[in-house]
């Protein structure tokens, strides 16, 4: 069992967790998909939108998968990695991927577009989003909600409270937008089942959501890890609750 746990361990510690492609953990973890399919959605409405903006894109990978873009398409991201991975998937669909902190100001004009989209933003700058949308423009957003994944989040770091558990609350999220004058148009939210079949699937996960663990390393938390992996081999997969909402808010014309 040591020896499958020291493989298991230098496997997912060497892979690259760039970009925000996670079919690496195919076999090896499963996610209940948001039964609203934010993909095909966002697609819609890129394919009626003039302007659009996709506010940390990540690698490009998500943006990448829309059949019909707009005329004009702006990605931005902050982590170089991300940024080299995006221009090379999103050049060619002719996006113009900017480098951008993931702090306000945007780098763009007032009123510069009549759809902004985010996949599972850091943070949501709700007064940027509303500056750069046009009267009768859109923001349309899938986010991660509260407390998701806690049960891996507390296995490592240990009961959490109240205030950190509610963070990234869907109706919080609801009042800020409404704060920055938007009109929020749908809004739900789902909680999703997640399996992690072995250590390198914890691992690998937790290498790339840096915030889940902040500052893990598998030498920091080699005992866990070891009493997890164990945990594994004995009683199953570990089970987990992913929390999803979806929200869509309008510039009133």
């Amino acid at each position: 069992m040591s020896r499958a746990f020291e493989e298991l361990v230098a496997e997912a510690a060497a892979v690259s967790v760039d970009g925000w492609d996670f079919s690496w953990l195919d076999g090896r973890a499963s996610e209940q998909r948001p039964s609203w399919g934010y993909q095909r959605m966002m697609s819609e409405r890129m394919a009626r939108a003039s302007a659009a903006l996709d506010i940390q894109t990540g690698g490009g990978e998500v943006l990448a998968g829309v059949p019909k873009l707009p005329p004009l398409t702006v990605a931005t991201e902050s982590w170089p990695p991300n940024i080299a991975k995006a221009t090379r998937l999103l050049h060619p669909r002719g996006v113009a991927v900017v480098a951008d902190e993931d702090e306000p100001p945007l780098p763009f004009a007032d009123n510069a577009f009549d759809l902004v989209v985010s996949r599972h933003p850091v943070t949501t700058w709700w007064g940027e989003i509303a500056r750069v949308l046009r009267p009768g423009g859109t923001y349309f957003s899938q986010q991660v909600g509260p407390a998701s994944v806690f049960e891996l989040v507390e296995y490592f770091l240990g009961p959490q409270p109240p205030e950190v558990r509610r963070k990234r609350h869907p109706d919080d999220a609801r009042a800020a937008a409404e704060a920055a004058g938007l009109e929020v148009i749908d809004l739900r939210s789902e909680s999703l089942r997640t399996e992690f079949f072995d250590i390198g699937a914890v691992i690998y996960f937790l290498r790339k959501v840096i915030w889940m663990v902040p500052g893990f390393t598998v030498d920091r938390y080699r005992t866990e890890l070891k009493a997890l992996h164990e945990r594994i081999q004995t009683g199953g997969p570990f089970v987990a609750h992913t929390t999803r909402f979806l929200l869509e808010a309008r510039m009133p014309t």
